[in-house]
């Protein structure tokens, strides 16, 4: 598959399947396509960047995805940073190696 149609169908996929993130004030960006190895980077940011449960959002988009999207063989999630994120990275990572978030599974 042509890295535009895995662009495509990612972006296609967090817009329909994972709508909370817009309609909570988050954003997406698709940052890579690398065609040959089947792998997307995507960032999300905007409200995600400081919300609580965006490590568990992140954890079902690198599960879900590839079995959404053909030829997609990996998917890496990161958070957006720069000016706009709502606390500092470091609280954020500590978040996302709670124990909470080990057995959540989001309804989308």
């Amino acid at each position: 598959m042509s890295a535009r149609n895995l662009e495509r169908q990612t972006r296609s996929f967090l817009s329909n399947e994972v709508p909370q993130i817009q309609q909570h004030g988050g954003s997406f960006e698709i940052r890579d396509v690398d065609e040959e190895n089947g792998r997307v980077t995507v960032a999300i940011g905007g409200a995600c960047s400081g919300c609580g449960i965006a490590p568990m959002t992140m954890k079902a988009i690198r599960r879900r995805l590839p079995e959404e999207v053909d030829d997609l063989a990996e998917v890496e999630v990161v958070r957006a940073g720069g000016p706009r994120a709502a606390v500092m990275p470091s609280v954020t990572d500590e978040m996302e190696d709670m124990e909470e978030y080990e057995d959540y599974d989001p309804p989308f």
